[in-house]
């Protein structure tokens, strides 16, 4: 950009150059990504899917609800069941789901996929520990039941959670359907459903 200067109707006008911002690669690439994006996972961001969870759940519980080759797995075999919300291309929380074609989860269930089926099966939910508290976990759930919403074929989603999770799942419209069978590390769940029936909103209520 250039002004025109003029100081005298005897002097020719010349030409102020504005100095030009060099800015960094981190900052030109910073601002080609989205400030927030959500999209399904692939084997490429495993890595860091299983740097959150193994934060948010060893920590906790002192197992990860899916190894690293499990993690790989599922993203492989079915990564339209899965959905991660990333801020400036960096994952900030993440949910990884399955196929399952009984009317209850079973021990199969934790590590196996089954295709062509009208059940979900919501492994993990985890947000990233810099990003807690501030609601984002309930938000990624929200978009992605109804983003299942949109499948063909597909008609609920179920999981396995612990008692002090059963009201924040409950909130997002879960209902229960007992303990579950699954043991892991001597730990007890309480197996939990949500029905797809009925149409996607087009948008959440940010203040939900």
């Amino acid at each position: 950009m250039t002004q025109k200067v003029s100081g005298s109707p005897f002097l020719k006008p010349f030409f102020l150059k504005t100095p030009v911002r060099v800015a960094s690669p981190l900052q030109q690439r910073r601002h080609t990504l989205p400030a927030s994006e959500f999209r399904n996972l692939t084997s490429q961001d495993a890595i860091s899917v299983f740097e959150i969870e193994r934060e948010a759940f060893v920590s906790v519980s002192g197992v990860c609800p899916l190894t690293l080759d499990e993690v790989l797995n599922f993203l492989g075999q079915c990564p339209e069941l899965s959905l991660g919300w990333f801020e400036e291309g960096q994952l900030v929380a993440f949910i990884i789901g399955s196929g399952w074609d009984k009317e209850r989860l079973s021990q199969k269930a934790m590590t196996q996929h089954v295709p062509d089926t009208p059940t979900v099966h919501i492994h993990v939910l985890s947000v990233h520990r810099h990003c807690r508290q501030q609601g984002k976990g309930s938000i990624l759930l929200w978009r992605y039941l109804q983003y299942l919403r949109c499948m063909p074929g597909l008609r609920r989603a179920l999981l396995i959670c612990e008692d002090f999770l059963v009201p924040f799942y409950r909130k997002a419209g879960f209902k229960e359907k007992g303990p579950s069978e699954i043991s892991v590390s001597n730990m007890q769940f309480q197996e939990m459903e949500y029905a797809l029936g009925g149409q996607a909103y087009a948008r959440r209520n940010s203040g939900c």
